[in-house]
């Protein structure tokens, strides 16, 4: 869970991630995920993802940890096999269930992707634009991380203020300069 939510990487990506694509030791840790289309991109770690990436491959690969087995690996498959997207969904949910006992805004049927739309929602509200969050995702296409804009109730609050101070005659016109002309608002000269 922690993985998901630090890189926002899509349940696959994160499943086929192999120990040898991972690099704590940089200065700046980062992942290699190979996403859709074979296409590679690199997602830096945060220290808290780190420490836990690390106890977790001490005590799951032991040391030292063979390079070639994937970070999760299937009981059954070994090392060499990764573990399984419904394996995956069975545990999110009994944890969810732990959770939603001590806290109920944990939703119960959650996915795998919750953690990426929460990660590209707190991006934005963090400030990083929408383009960054769509190179951040590895999305080839603008419209797909559309998607990610969760527009909260105070920020539409706040668009419908300013619509209704646009209705006011007392406000004056955005793209009126001082001597009135939209020609001279734009820089062009008269």
């Amino acid at each position: 869970m922690i993985l998901l939510y630090a890189t926002a990487a899509r349940l696959d990506e994160i499943l086929s991630v192999k120990i040898k694509q991972i690099h704590m030791e940089e200065k700046k840790p980062y992942i290699t995920i190979v996403g859709k289309g074979q296409k590679t991109r690199t997602l830096y770690l945060l220290p808290k993802a780190v420490s836990h990436i690390k106890k977790y491959i001490y005590e799951v690969h032991g040391k030292p940890a063979d390079l070639d087995a994937h970070l999760f690996y299937s009981r059954v498959g070994g090392k060499y096999a990764k573990l399984t997207e419904p394996a995956i969904d069975k545990r999110l949910k009994k944890y969810a269930k732990k959770a939603h006992e001590k806290c109920p805004d944990v939703p119960l049927n959650i996915h795998a992707h919750h953690f990426r739309h929460a990660k590209a929602s707190h991006w934005i509200e963090d400030g990083l634009n929408i383009l960054q969050v769509s190179f951040l995702l590895g999305h080839a296409h603008l419209e797909t991380t559309m998607v990610y804009l969760d527009i909260t109730t105070e920020d539409k609050a706040k668009a419908l203020a300013t619509l209704e101070n646009e209705t006011d005659k007392r406000i004056a016109k955005k793209w009126k300069n001082p001597n009135g002309s939209l020609r001279g608002f734009c820089g062009l000269k008269t």
